[in-house]
């Protein structure tokens, strides 16, 4: 199972890298990672995804809590919450692919945001399944550069509120 986890932490060096080496010095894989600043440029919200049991959930979130510039951590996993990932694609299409990789765009609900002569680049943002569906309609198509963001989460309210 995947854990999708978030944490508010102070916006100072190391504390990445203290994370990342406090789950990975346990033997923890992340599957991905993001992190930037919040409204409060002094802090920063890092979204990480890490395969493993309840017990691997367990252990992080416990480990994350304890450290000293971790403000709050949260597992939406079970919670109700959005999680989106943003896919850069740059795909060859000269005069005769545009209308099929435009098309392909227009499908996924994603932009044209590079225009060069032999090729164009994609911006796709979606959930998991999204993203799944459209890796697999690039297979189609010749993919010269790819770069994905990560997963990004946020909780839907709490769980006391009516409107879940």
């Amino acid at each position: 199972m995947k854990h999708t986890i978030t944490a508010l932490v102070e916006n100072k060096p190391g504390v990445l890298a203290r994370i990342v080496g406090l789950v990975s010095g346990r033997g923890y894989n992340i599957e991905t990672l993001c992190v930037g600043p919040t409204q409060d440029d002094t802090f920063s919200k890092i979204t990480m995804v890490v395969p493993g049991d309840d017990h691997v959930l367990e252990q992080v979130t416990l480990q994350l809590g304890k450290l000293v510039d971790v403000l709050h951590v949260t597992d939406v996993t079970r919670r109700r919450h959005i999680t989106r990932e943003m896919i850069l694609a740059e795909i060859a299409a000269g005069k005769e692919q545009r209308a099929a990789v435009m098309e392909l765009a227009s499908m996924f609900t994603a932009a044209i945001v590079g225009v060069r002569d032999r090729s164009l680049t994609i911006q796709m943002t979606g959930g998991e399944e999204q993203v799944r569906d459209f890796l697999r309609a690039l297979r189609d198509f010749k993919v010269l550069d790819i770069a994905r963001s990560g997963a990004i989460a946020v909780a839907r309210g709490n769980d006391d509120d009516a409107d879940n």
